[in-house]
């Protein structure tokens, strides 16, 4: 296979920008979202319910209090998401869309605090910590 050409190197870093600056717009909203309402109600899709028990009963280990690198980057747990991803693919908007996850929901989006994942990953984890009120932290009074 050769390698990509000088113009489809620049496409593409054009392309990682693009969703680099589409990814974060999205972490800086709904991070603005849960430090406004109380989220222990709040539907991040019309099937939170069904997604939250999927994922409970799909990934029963996973800590939601404070993510681990090994429950999503090995060979084994990437094969158990893509098959629990594809499941909501006709269901759930921009389901494999690249996005940015936090690590510990006590605090913010930060390069410490912050790994990629695509948007049903991000929606089992937030609507679980959102029921189990693990933003409620973040509410302004």
């Amino acid at each position: 296979m050769p390698l990509p050409s000088a113009d489809e190197l620049e496409q593409l870093e054009d392309i990682e920008k693009q969703w680099a600056v589409k990814a974060m717009h999205h972490a800086e909203t709904y991070f603005k979202l849960i430090s406004k309402i109380d989220t222990t109600h709040f539907r991040l899709t019309k099937i939170d319910d069904e997604i939250y028990k999927d994922f409970l009963d799909t990934f029963p280990h996973i800590n939601i209090s404070h993510l681990e690198e090994k429950d999503f980057k090995t060979a084994e747990s990437k094969e158990k998401w893509r098959n629990w991803i594809n499941k909501y693919e006709k269901r759930v908007n921009e389901f494999n869309f690249g996005c940015l996850i936090r690590v510990d929901p006590s605090q913010d989006y930060t390069e410490e605090n912050t790994m990629f994942g695509v948007r049903m990953q991000f929606y089992a984890i937030e609507i679980a910590r959102n029921k189990q009120g693990l933003n409620a932290i973040h509410l302004q009074k």
